[in-house]
This record gives C-alpha cells, structure tokens and sequence, in this order.
C-alpha cells in the first residue's frame, strides 16, 4: 500500500499540472471503488478551477472554491498525467480532463482506492479524527510521549495509528524504530520520554529521506511521473528477515504485530 512519501510523491508530480487549471470533464468509467464515487461530482467539479494540489495522511485533497475531491490510492493504485485522448487500459477507472490537453488518469488494478467529496467549511468522516502530520511542528517527543503514557499497546502499534500521527506505515515504522534502537514490541508506556524523543526525531527523518528518493517501489507503487522510487535501496530492516543486521551482523527477526510483518534486531533495538 502506498505509504504517506509515496503519495506526496504523487502529489509533488501531478500539482504543476493540476494547479491553476480549469476541469474541463470528469469521467468515471468505474464508480464501484472503495466507496462509491459520488454520482453528482462531475456536476460539482467541471468547469471549476484548481486551486491547490494538498495532501491530509494519505490522502490527496484536489481543492476548488466549492470544496475537495478527496483521492485515495488505496493498495494499488496510482496516478498519470496524460494527453487527452489517451486509450484507457483494464484498470483505468477515472480521468480528470484538463483545458491544457491533459488529464489526471487514476489506475487502480484492486480497487480499494477511493474518490470522494468534501464541501467547503466541512471535513469528511474519514479526516476528522487524524491525528497530527508527522512532519509537521504539532508531531515532537512531547507530543508523542503525551500519547505513549500509561499505554501498554506495542510501541509500532502506536506510531502506526492514524488517530496518533498520521502516514507512519508498516515500512517507515520499521525502519524509524531501527534507527531508534527501540524494540518494536516494547509497551509504549515503558519508553522514556528521551527515547520517545529520539523516536519522534527519527520518524521525520525517515519520512523526509523517503519524500527526497520518491518513495519506495515495492510492487505497484510508481510516483505521479511513472518513475519508481528508490528508497528501497535504503532499507535496513523491512523485508530482510533472515538476514544479517547492517550495524552488528546479528540476524534480523520476523514477528507479527497487528498482523503486519515486523522486522527487528534483537541485539541493536531494545
């Protein structure tokens, strides 16, 4: 699934083609997404014109003067800047036609993506409870100790919870609590405010180094450009179980928290 990088990598790559430009059409050839794309929204959106390309998480937020359209990624999904006109393939569920001759296409191979409506003034369900972003001033170690205390729930667990920060995924998880030397299934209650500190420091850090490589290309992912991202190259932890760790040559274990795959040391990460 797209972590937050990936789809600011989106973001960052369509933005110069969308901004300032007049919706010229909205076509839905497939409106059974995730949820069902809302039938009156090409009537709210053609002919308006963008003015901003913004990310809330993992969410893509394409504003008018009336409001968003809220673009979910989901698993698989991914989007194109093309010339109007361009021949849609299997999986190529909307297109938003632009007067410059171009369109935003989004291809989604699962269909667990999502394209939805948000009017001006309001928030939608699926925003209102967000927690902070990560790479913003609101996310620090006094914040992310006021969240951790008293709590026994696994320390990956928590950073993963949207309701606490938004858009740390299971790859970016793994890797931030590496860096940190904290053991991912360590009660967050039982971690110093130093370390939470350090863990808080470490999480932008990570997300930041992502954003600058495009990402990581796992299967699906592509950025909005169709080029793949290469912090994959990079990775220390997420998806080498089994092999040796990068600092002391201990060999990384593999448990299962929340039912995501999580990679550790157990010699570096306590």
């Amino acid at each position: 699934m797209p972590e937050l990088p990936e789809v600011e990598t989106s973001r960052a790559g369509i933005a110069p083609h969308l901004d300032g430009q007049r919706i010229r059409r909205l076509v839905v050839r497939q409106p059974r997404l995730r949820w069902p794309v809302p039938a009156e929204l090409a009537a709210r959106v053609e002919g308006e014109r963008i003015l901003a390309v913004e990310r809330r998480g993992k969410y893509i937020l394409i504003r008018i003067a009336t409001g968003s359209m809220l673009l979910h990624l989901g698993m698989s999904g991914s989007v194109r800047i093309l010339p109007l006109g361009a021949a849609p393939g299997k999986h190529d569920h909307v297109d938003l036609e632009l007067d410059s001759g171009k369109m935003l296409r989004l291809t989604d191979p699962r269909r667990f993506g999502a394209l939805l409506w948000q009017a001006q003034g309001e928030q939608h369900a699926l925003l209102a409870s967000l927690g902070p972003e990560p790479l913003s001033d609101a996310f620090d170690g006094d914040y992310l100790a006021r969240c951790c205390q008293g709590r026994r729930s696994a320390i990956k667990s928590l950073i993963m919870d949207s309701h606490v920060v938004v858009g740390v995924g299971n790859i970016y998880a793994n890797e931030a609590l590496f860096l940190a030397g904290i053991d991912p299934r360590r009660a967050a209650g039982r971690i110093s405010k130093a370390r939470l500190g350090t863990l808080a420091a470490t999480i932008k850090d990570v997300l930041a180094r992502a954003i600058a490589q495009g990402g990581t290309t796992l299967r699906d992912f592509v950025g909005g450009d169709g080029k793949p991202g290469y912090f994959k190259q990079q990775l220390h932890v997420y998806g080498r179980a089994g092999e040796p760790c990068d600092s002391c040559g201990s060999i990384l274990k593999e448990v299962r928290l929340g039912q995501r795959s999580t990679v550790y040391c157990a010699a570096c990460q306590r």
